[in-house]
């Protein structure tokens, strides 16, 4: 399938470039919800707020983590909610995270039918690396793309938009993969297809609420999914 070729206006045969998949991090690649949690405990203890249940914080798995601590903690103590969830996650909450069963797998399949895949996390660039790293996953991957500390492409638009430019890929040729609404929105916005992940911690309401028309119950779908619709 991806040995497809097509015409320039000359009538010369050129192949194809092979679709290109973004894949989101945590809730898509990985589940992470123990260090998540536990580092956003970790914050609001130390901040001496209520702690919720681990159970409770869910809805932070996927968004930005500065948004998640102005709704928990309103705007004066964001940034040093953010400040103190680092603290913990740069050395424990990182690794307290596991591949999903069957990612693997699916990467592998897709590298062979010839895809580009990439990986888009709103997560800071170097916690991404590290966590790939040591899943050894990173080699799966043509290009890791995430947020910077200080803020910048934390948003998925503003993220996706950077990668499309650095890869040099058209939108219209590339899919995210993604748990989230953000994560749908993020492809909308730059004119890329969207698959959702219901294995995640996203829900078919809130995808659906985004636009999103297209998801799989568990990975080892992934790939005729992709395959289907992107060829």
């Amino acid at each position: 399938m991806l040995g497809r070729f097509g015409s320039n206006p000359t009538g010369e045969c050129r192949p194809l470039r092979p679709p290109a998949f973004f894949f989101d991090l945590d809730g898509t690649l990985t589940d992470p919800k123990p260090g998540i949690t536990g580092c956003i405990q970790y914050a609001l203890e130390r901040l001496k707020r209520p702690v919720p249940e681990a159970d409770e914080l869910e809805w932070c798995i996927g968004p930005p983590l500065l948004d998640n601590f102005e709704r928990l903690v309103g705007s004066k103590e964001a940034q040093a909610g953010v400040d103190l969830y680092r603290e913990r996650f740069s050395e424990v909450g990182l690794f307290e995270n596991e591949v999903y069963p069957g990612i693997d797998d699916a990467l592998a399949e897709a590298a062979a039918l010839g895809a580009e895949l990439y990986v888009a996390s709103s997560k800071p660039l170097v916690f991404v690396r590290r966590i790939l790293d040591h899943f050894e996953l990173t080699p799966r991957f043509r290009g890791v793309f995430g947020s910077e500390l200080d803020g910048r492409r934390t948003d998925k638009v503003d993220l996706l938009r950077y990668a499309l430019e650095q890869t040099e890929v058209d939108g219209q040729t590339a899919t995210m993969i993604g748990d989230r609404g953000v994560d749908s929105i993020g492809a909308q916005a730059n004119e890329m297809g969207f698959l959702g992940v219901l294995y995640g911690y996203g829900s078919v309401e809130e995808l659906r609420d985004t636009g999103a028309h297209r998801w799989v119950e568990a990975p080892e779908d992934l790939i005729g999914e992709l395959f289907t619709r992107s060829l």
